[in-house]
């Protein structure tokens, strides 16, 4: 066990045991939803998740001032987030902050640090922040938000009594705690058919036009993505009203995949629910549920559309990488043997990338043509440099290139294939050309959240690193945990740039819960120690790091990175010197015989 000084922050949703009462599984969705959402905002705070309870959570900061402005921006993100909700779905969080000697015994923590956070997060008003004077006097300086003084207030099992600081959003209300109320790939190697049902309309039949319109812009944002082919509109409104079974209607149509959903409107509130269902064995692939005020109904139509096509697109990817293949074994097409390298690229480990670098090579020898086997092939090149996995050579980033240009060449109307080709040339350092494909990307598939990930990138690259947070927390917020895109990993490095060191730790902490071993991962992280004058931990990491990879020096890892910026480059060796890194490896000579040192 160790005792150290810390920030801890406590939630929980106000009302929660009544909102169970009245929806126990409605409510148990939003919350994970919500709590998902805000936990991009503790990461890029240097916040870490000591542990989820029933109805909250409890966080650790090493920075009291990170710990109370994350605190405001979770509470300023559920404000927008609530004003799209039904009065009764208004989900609200107290958030409790104190700074105090913690006793850490492995992953959790515990004391009066803790317990005084508990309290105080029972007294916070919802949607609102209490923090104790001890935490606001170290941080009030730093603060741009207005706290008020609440007083001193006594608490049970406490023995002295805690002045409080109190914060609450603008334009609370104290009476009530409730807010206002088309691409060129083959079609034979598109396999999966997507068929998207009318939307149910459970409301009145005047609002038959916002269902019908709803399902109309799903058809049209899935078919922008290359991987699998969309039914029209005809096939499948004239399934309208009937009740036939999705098995009936899937053979009927002939779908891999159905999308099925409602849509109920209650005044200027409407709720969207939606599903991805394989209808064969009628098993619930996913689901999802969304509230929004109408406001601007084609603003909000839009985003719903958005929302839904970020989660469902990935979840078909999935599907189709774990299904079993469709020609015989004895004569895997090129399709099937890329579904094949598809299933191992899902699980990030060396051999896996290595029996997807080969499975997709075959696929490419069987068919020249295959432009979505080019772009993976060239976005697992790089990955496998960046983890650590493949030895980085010219002849490697040389063909990396080729394919990434070849696979726009082949379908210059797939947005991942833009995307691959920006990502491949913002690492090579051709930041215009990548910024242009990029953009290129996006605008050929507004709802690609991958698209707009790689357009983070090359902010990243170019040294305009909070462009590329906001990017990257976009893509995260939106669910997108594709291992094409590696979100953690690259918002560590946004926030070393930054001199955010904290907030640089914990997403290379994130990144390495799915990745132990990744290479770059392990650099950041040492030099974010370093910068932190945390020698010990910073020495421990080189120590780890050194172990996978012996050979690794300042020189040769610095090869690998072409950011437009000199002093991004400089700050960044800068940080794996400090940590202990070698910088080269020195050749010494002796008598009649050679030896190689590290320095």
């Amino acid at each position: 066990m160790e005792r150290r000084l810390a920030a801890i922050v406590c939630a929980d949703v106000a009302g929660y045991s009544r909102m169970m009462g009245a929806d126990e599984e409605g409510t148990h969705a939003a919350f994970k939803a919500h709590r998902s959402a805000i936990y991009p905002i503790i990461l890029n705070h240097g916040g870490r998740l000591v542990k989820n309870t029933g109805d909250g959570f409890l966080l650790e900061f090493p920075s009291v001032v990170s710990a109370i402005e994350s605190g405001i921006a979770m509470q300023a993100l559920m404000v927008e987030r609530n004003d799209q909700l039904p009065s009764d779905r208004v989900m609200q969080f107290r958030l409790g902050v104190h700074m105090g000697d913690v006793i850490a015994d492995e992953d959790e923590v515990f004391g009066d640090g803790v317990n005084i956070a508990v309290r105080l997060e029972a007294i916070a008003a919802p949607g609102g922040v209490a923090v104790s004077a001890k935490a606001y006097d170290e941080a009030s300086k730093h603060l741009s938000a207005p706290f008020v003084d609440a007083g001193t207030h006594r608490f049970k099992n406490i023995a002295e009594p805690v002045h409080v600081w109190t914060w609450k959003p603008v334009g609370y209300d104290d009476a009530g705690s409730e807010q206002k109320t088309a691409t060129n790939l083959p079609a034979q190697y598109r396999t999966a058919i997507v068929g998207v049902l009318p939307f149910a309309n459970l409301s009145d039949s005047a609002d038959e036009y916002f269902s019908d319109g709803l399902t109309e812009d799903l058809i049209h944002a899935l078919s922008l993505q290359s991987f699998y082919r969309v039914l029209s509109r005809n096939s499948t409104f004239a399934f309208k009203g009937k009740s036939l079974s999705t098995r009936l209607i899937a053979r009927e149509i002939d779908a891999t995949y159905l999308i099925q959903g409602s849509v109920r409107r209650a005044g200027s509130k409407v709720r969207v629910t939606a599903e991805l269902i394989a209808p064969e064995n009628g098993e619930q692939i996913w689901a999802g549920r969304y509230d929004r005020d109408i406001g601007d109904l084609f603003a909000m139509q839009d985003e719903i559309t958005t929302n839904l096509c970020a989660a469902l697109a990935p979840e078909i990817y999935r599907a189709e990488a774990s299904a079993p293949a469709r020609s015989s074994s004895t004569d895997l097409t090129a399709w099937d043997r890329f579904l094949r390298g598809l299933s191992h690229y899902y699980k990030p480990t060396k051999a896996d990338y290595e029996a997807s670098i080969e499975l997709f090579r075959e696929a490419i020898a069987l068919d020249p043509a295959l432009s979505i086997a080019r772009a993976y092939l060239a976005t697992i090149l790089v990955q496998g440099v960046q983890f650590g996995w493949i030895k980085s050579t010219s002849e490697l980033w040389r063909e990396a290139m080729e394919l990434a240009e070849s696979s726009v060449r082949l379908d210059p109307r797939s947005s991942f294939a833009f995307s691959i080709l920006a990502y491949v040339q913002a690492m090579e350092g051709y930041h215009d050309a990548a910024m242009d494909a990029a953009r290129k990307a996006v605008e050929l598939n507004p709802y690609d959240m991958g698209a707009r990930g790689v357009l983070g990138i090359c902010h990243l690259v170019i040294g305009e690193h909070r462009q590329a947070i906001e990017l990257f927390s976009t893509a995260v917020q939106r669910g997108n945990s594709d291992p094409r895109y590696q979100w953690p990993a690259l918002s560590a490095f946004s926030h070393y740039l930054l001199r955010q060191y904290d907030a640089s730790l914990s997403w290379a902490r994130e990144a390495l819960y799915m990745n132990p071993n990744h290479l770059q991962v392990l650099c950041v992280r040492a030099a974010a120690l370093a910068q932190l004058d945390r020698t010990e931990e910073a020495a421990k990491a080189v120590q780890v790091l050194l172990g996978s990879f012996p050979g690794l020096t300042v020189e040769r890892h610095l090869k690998n990175f072409r950011w437009k910026s000199p002093a991004d480059t400089a700050h960044y060796r800068d940080g794996l010197l400090k940590a202990g890194v070698p910088l080269r490896n020195l050749t010494l000579v002796g008598s009649g015989s050679k030896r190689t040192a590290n320095t």
